[in-house]
C-alpha cells in the first residue's frame, strides 16, 4: 500500500457522523440488524425512519460513483450455497451477539459500552482466525 486510503477515512467519518446524528436526533442506535429486524416487526412510529435509513444505504451506493468514488467491482464471487451459508452464519451470530458489527463496533464502542467492546473483539478475532484458515491452511 503506497497511498493513504483517503476513501476509507472519508467513509469511516461518514459512518460515524450518520451514527452520531441518528443517536442525537432520534435516540436510536445505527445497528443494521436491529434496524432490519424492526422492519420485520414494525412498531408504531418506528417504520418510517428504518425504511429511510435502509433506502439511504442503497441510494448512497448508487450515487457514490457519480461523486467520483470507486466501488470495488473485482471482488471474488463465491458460490450461491456459500453465500447462503455465510448469510445464515452471520444471522445466527448476530442473534447470539445481540447485535451486529455496526451496532456494537461503531455505535457501542463509541458509547464505551463494555458489552460492545467485548463483542467487537470477538467479531474481529473470529474474522482474523477465519481469514488465516482460509488463506493459509
Amino acid at each position: 500500500m503506497n497511498e493513504f486510503p483517503w476513501d476509507a477515512l472519508r467513509g469511516g467519518m461518514l459512518l460515524g457522523l450518520s451514527a452520531a446524528l441518528l443517536l442525537v436526533m432520534n435516540g436510536r442506535i445505527a445497528g443494521i440488524s436491529g434496524i432490519l429486524s424492526g422492519l420485520l416487526k414494525p412498531q408504531k412510529g418506528e417504520f418510517g425512519w428504518r425504511v429511510t435509513f435502509i433506502i439511504g444505504m442503497v441510494v448512497a451506493s448508487l450515487i457514490a460513483p457519480m461523486l467520483g468514488f470507486e466501488l470495488p467491482l473485482d471482488l471474488p464471487v463465491a458460490s450461491i450455497p456459500m453465500v447462503v451459508l455465510a448469510g445464515l452464519l452471520v444471522g445466527i451470530g448476530t442473534k447470539f451477539g445481540n447485535g451486529c458489527t455496526s451496532g456494537h463496533g461503531i455505535c457501542g464502542m463509541g458509547r464505551l459500552s463494555k458489552r460492545s467492546i467485548i463483542a467487537t473483539c470477538v467479531f474481529m478475532g473470529s474474522a482474523i482466525v477465519t481469514t488465516f484458515i482460509r488463506l493459509h491452511l
